[in-house]
């Protein structure tokens, strides 16, 4: 991935599902001094990630970044090794036990 295109990936990332206008990405991704410069230099780097599939675009022509489903991919870990040898050897069944990703809003 392109340093540019990594600066539009940090910039969406603040504003998860939201649409972005391509003048904004390009005003608030890349500085002051690079829009100053350039004012349309993400524009061509916006289509390259649409076609990549890292981004989606709407009929206004306004881009998100495309987000996986963490809970799908991420893999349940132990906090330490030892935490998880100290419960096996208790001999106890912690299947039953709520991740706190699962636990509703207080």
């Amino acid at each position: 991935m392109l340093p540019e295109e990594k600066e539009i990936c940090i910039y969406l990332k603040s504003l998860p599902g939201q649409f972005i206008s391509g003048r904004e990405i390009a005003r608030r991704a890349g500085g002051k001094s690079r829009h100053r410069e350039d004012p349309q230099w993400a524009a061509p780097i916006l289509t390259q990630m649409v076609e990549k599939r890292i981004l989606e675009s709407d009929a206004t022509g306004h881009y998100r970044l495309i987000m996986k489903d963490d809970r799908k991919i991420s893999k349940k870990k132990w906090v330490s090794p030892h935490v998880k040898a100290i419960l096996e050897r208790s001999g106890k069944d912690f299947t039953h036990v709520i991740p706190d990703e699962d636990l509703p809003p207080e």
